[in-house]
């Protein structure tokens, strides 16, 4: 399967979010703890364990939401003090499990897939 997955504002949260929340509670998230409009890009959630995370985006007339669970293994995402921005090539190494921080200084401008 290829999904693409691009925009110039992705986020990830700063703290792990209650994984029983849907659409509707992590549009709230996204303006009440981001400050972001949740039109306007990907912002991406993680469960307390690092196994499963949750991306929220808008496409065209209605929201997204996509949700990746791991078998085995966790997503390189911690904690941090503010939100982390991504570009999409380190948005699909998230998602297939490569530490995308050692990624930060290479730039692609190819599509990202999972």
């Amino acid at each position: 399967m290829k999904i693409t997955l691009e925009s110039e504002n992705i986020l990830i949260a700063n703290k792990a979010v209650d994984f029983r929340c849907g659409v509707n509670g992590l549009s709230a998230l996204v303006v009440e703890n981001m400050k972001q409009n949740p039109n306007k890009g990907l912002y991406v959630f993680y469960n307390k364990r690092l196994d499963r995370v949750k991306i929220l985006g808008w496409h065209n007339n209605g929201f997204v939401m996509i949700y990746k669970r791991l078998e085995t293994g966790k997503f390189f995402i911690r904690a941090e003090k503010d939100n982390i921005q991504i570009d999409p090539a380190q948005l699909n190494w998230l998602l297939i499990g490569i530490d995308w921080r050692l990624m930060r200084n290479t730039e692609s401008k190819n599509n990202a897939y999972f």
